[in-house]
């Protein structure tokens, strides 16, 4: 099994992890998962509105999916990625707002509990069986995920900071314009 890396959100680690993520890109879907209703649980989906202002590329696909991924499978298929990269918050024992970068085949080896409508890793089963793509989770520690909405401070540090470090690497794999 591979270490997940632990990484500071928005540091060099996760931008040098993301290359290496990116090696061959053709094309990127990035999938932000969260419920607006679990206060940090919504970090994915924040850093899709977060790239939606400073992205514009036909090379990339923004997915700001909430809590049921499934329901974007035919859109991710008819982009025809070569990677697919999903953001979720996640229980890891870090610090809030730290990042794991986790290969899918290393996701695949962890018991099917989540709490979307469909496990993550079902949805990335069938997404690379329908697509060969490459897939990735970048898995974000949250604060607080009780009932409420709005981020806590340090997720949304760490959300401006995951979406910079992103476009900083696509920017440097020519899939987006300077």
């Amino acid at each position: 099994m591979r270490d997940h890396w632990r990484l500071k959100a928005g540091g060099d680690g996760l931008k040098i992890r993301l290359l290496n993520f990116l090696s061959d890109v053709e094309k990127v879907a990035v999938i932000g998962v969260g419920n607006r209703f679990r206060r940090d649980d919504y970090v994915g989906v924040e850093i899709i509105r977060e790239l939606r202002d400073k992205l514009k590329s036909d090379r990339v696909l923004l997915i700001a999916c909430e809590a049921a991924p499934e329901e974007y499978i035919e859109s991710v298929v008819e982009f025809k990625p070569s990677h697919i990269l999903i953001i979720d918050a996640g229980m890891m024992g870090l610090k809030p707002g730290g990042v794991r970068l986790i290969d899918f085949e290393d996701l695949a080896i962890r018991p099917a509990v989540s709490t979307h409508m469909l496990p993550l890793r079902i949805f990335c089963e069938l997404v690379e069986e329908m697509t060969g793509a490459r897939i990735a989770l970048l898995s974000i520690q949250p604060r607080d995920i009780s009932l409420g909405e709005g981020l806590t401070p340090e997720l949304e540090g760490a959300a401006r900071g995951i979406a910079l470090t992103l476009l900083e690497a696509l920017k440097f794999k020519s899939i987006i314009e300077e």
